[in-house]
Order: structure tokens, then sequence, then C-alpha cells
């Protein structure tokens, strides 16, 4: 099973070129980039429109004890990429999980055959389109070209104490990382407000391939000896595995399916408002990303994962301590 999972991988990244080279390679394969930059008159047309037939209507109220509680529950975001039902569960972009493990280009290059690659979902909730997997196979190999750190970054954390909670060095790892940002060199420069999504884009692709070394260097280091091996024939979530140190292709199929089904959670929670309330002040993506991870590290938040976990090997210990 793990050589034709991996000769699937093999035949998607052949079947990719570098970056540079996409555009003269083939007229009918775009990348995400482009794909976007072609979607951005249309959405502009789409708010302007919004905003002039429908700007001045009241969408809610607000109450003293949502003021003091934080605006829990206050009616003030715009998303499209996921909406959660309390019965049937998460929909990405109109998709349900079990939708998109049908339709979504996987490791082994057939959809269905397979978790979906983190790199499919990621072009779903960006564009609403399906990608094939040449599209895939080609997001697959940017996110690799564009995943170098900076090389101060991982002496860095290297430095920090090894009881130092994960986030907090998760969000000291990708602030480190801003020296990069090529959305902060372009308004620095001038640039005009018209291409400022351009250059924030650039941000954005750059932050999705470079968290996962930040992530695997604090795990290897508090866990484990500090090395972090990469594998870039594989997707995304295998080379994470493998910075991780794990070797296993079913471990690499768990994770594929974790990643996507963490990938958004829509868009009025703490972490998405904190890391848009951030952007909105042209802080770069750097910035916002790290807002929302600090958002994201609260036990009301994303730290109840910690949380529960560890509820749960408190009960199981007293299971067995009562035989």
């Amino acid at each position: 099973m793990a050589h034709i999972i991996a000769n699937g991988a093999r035949t998607l990244l052949k079947k990719s070129v570098g970056v540079s080279q996409l555009s003269m390679a083939s007229r009918s394969l775009t990348t995400l980039t482009e794909t976007l930059m072609q979607q951005v008159p249309e959405k502009q047309k789409q708010l302007a429109a919004l905003k002039k037939e429908h700007g001045s209507k009241v969408i809610g109220e607000v109450t003293i004890d949502q003021c003091i509680g934080g605006a829990r529950g206050v009616k003030c975001m715009l998303w499209e990429t996921s909406n959660l039902d309390a019965n049937e569960g998460i929909r990405f972009r109109g998709h349900t999980i079990p939708d998109c493990q049908k339709i979504l280009p996987t490791f082994s290059g057939t959809a269905g055959d397979g978790e979906p690659l983190l790199e499919s979902l990621i072009w779903l909730l960006l564009t609403s389109e399906v990608p094939n997997n040449e599209q895939v196979a080609s997001l697959t190999a940017e996110l690799h070209q564009r995943s170098p750190l900076p090389s101060h970054v991982v002496p860095l954390l290297n430095s920090l104490p090894k009881d130092m909670h994960p986030m907090t060095q998760f969000t000291i790892g990708l602030n480190a990382a801003q020296t990069g940002s090529k959305f902060a060199q372009a308004y620095g420069d001038g640039v005009h407000k018209s291409e400022y999504h351009k250059h924030a884009i650039e941000d954005i692709l750059d932050v999705f391939a470079k968290i996962p070394e930040i992530a695997a260097t604090i795990y290897r280091n508090v866990y484990h000896d500090g090395v972090v091996t990469k594998d870039d024939s594989l997707d995304y979530s295998g080379n994470f595995c493998r910075m991780l140190g794990y070797d296993d292709p079913s471990f690499d199929e768990l994770m594929r399916l974790y990643l996507c089904i963490h990938t958004d959670h829509e868009g009025g929670n703490a972490s998405a408002h904190a890391t848009h309330l951030v952007g909105s002040t042209l802080a770069d993506p750097y910035l916002a990303y790290s807002a929302g991870l600090n958002a994201l590290a609260g036990p009301l938040h994303g730290l109840a994962n910690q949380e529960v976990l560890k509820w749960i090997q408190a009960l199981s210990a007293k299971f067995e301590a009562e035989g």
C-alpha cells in the first residue's frame, strides 16, 4: 500500500513544474494565485454592490452583556468559506467532510481513494472551486518552494525554554519570520492600495508554507532531539509528518484528514476575528496570523483541545488506579 501511495505522489508531482515555469508549461494550468487574481475584479464588484444596496441596513443589536463578554455573539463579520451546522457538522464552501472525501484530489491521485490533500481544500476554500490533480500538484510544488525560513528563525526557536508553551513558541516563530514579509516591503515602497491584495496573497501563501517547519521544530525541541527532516517528494501533510519524525503512510493519511477538518471553523470565532481585526490595520499576514494564534491559545478557544486531552488522561489514570 505504501509504495502505491508513494508512486501516486511522484506521478502527481512529476506533472507539476517550477512555479516560474507554470504559465509556459501549459496554457490550461493556472496557479492558485492566478486563479485568485482572475476572481478579484468580480469579487470587488460584488462587495461594492453589496455595500451600495445594503450598506446602511442593521443586522443585529448589541447588549451590555455582549460588550462585557468580549462581543460574544455579535454579528460583525462577513465570511463565505465555511458554515458550521449543529446537526450535520461543518461545510466547506457548501461541501460536507464526506463530500470533500469524495470529490477532492488525494495522494493516490484518485478522488475518493484516500483522504483529501490539504492543498486541495486550501484551493477550494480560497477559490470556491474544486481543483484538479495538476492544480493541486502545482500548489504542492509552490508551497515547497516557498517553505524555507529566514536563517534566524530556527536558532531563535532552539534558544527558547523547552517548558515554554508550544503556542507561545509558535507565535514567536511566526513573528520572527515576518522579516520576509512581501506585503510589508511593498507597503514600505509605496505600493498603491489597489495592489495591496497581490502582495497580501504572497504573504498568505508564504505563511502557509513556513508554519509546518516552525511547528515541527517546536515539537522536536520539546519532545525529541530537535532534528527536523524534510521530504519534499511528499505532499504538505506527508512532509509535515516526516518533519515531526513519523514515517507511516497510515499516519500520513490521518494527518491529511486532521489538517483538512481543522482548516476553517466559520469566520466569527475569536482567532478568525483577531486575524481580521489586526489585518484591517494593514498589518501584514504574518502579524495578523500571529494575533490569531494568540487568540487560539486561550482555554476558551483552541486550548480547549488540550484541556479535553488532560481530562481524558486523568480519567484514564483514575480508571486504571481503580482497576
